[in-house]
């Protein structure tokens, strides 16, 4: 039995799940989003909680249990408190400033770049232009546009400059010595 798969999800009382053939709606206070799961695994709502049951012990079945329920419960807690990324910008002149759906960036390159931010993410940067902060209610999208951002420009191993995750650390290595 999947540890994950069996655990009940509890529904904050502003969440609402809507359960119809093989297609989840969770609609919460910052949003709306849907699921439709696979063959293999039933969900149901019972008295403010819901359940994730798979239907044999296929090891297809048995792999999209805990998927499904993991899935399921990030829908609910994004639409009940939504996600946030932060990333950092590290570098002499490197900066960004959020405008409107768009996020131009200076990155040491012969060009500024313009991201553009898909639907359901939004971008805040600090006064300095060097902390990005993406809020959004769907984990995946939210973490995909964030892993976009920071491939613009990676962190150096050698100095450090670029865009990483707030908090990551980046191990850097020594450079070349002259010889003597």
């Amino acid at each position: 039995m999947s540890r994950i798969g069996k655990k009940t999800i509890d529904l904050p009382q502003a969440v609402t799940v809507d359960i119809k053939d093989s297609l989840v709606k969770v609609k919460g206070p910052k949003g709306e989003l849907k699921y439709d799961f696979p063959y293999g695994v039933t969900v149901a709502v019972d008295s403010g909680k819901v359940i994730v049951e798979r239907l044999s012990d296929l090891k297809k079945d048995r792999e999209l249990h805990g998927l499904v329920r993991s899935l399921i419960a990030n829908m609910v807690t994004g639409v009940s408190q939504g996600y946030k990324r932060d990333l950092e910008i590290k570098g002499v002149g490197y900066r960004a400033q959020a405008k409107g759906n768009k996020i131009a960036f200076t990155l040491g390159y012969s060009h500024a770049i313009e991201y553009e931010l898909p639907a359901g993410v939004t971008a805040v940067t600090d006064d300095k232009m060097t902390a990005i902060s993406l809020t959004g209610i769907e984990k995946q999208l939210l973490g995909q546009v964030a892993a976009n951002i920071r491939k613009l420009r990676k962190p150096d191993v050698y100095k450090g400059k670029g865009v990483r995750y707030a908090g990551e650390r980046i191990k850097l290595k020594a450079g070349k010595t002259g010889k003597k």
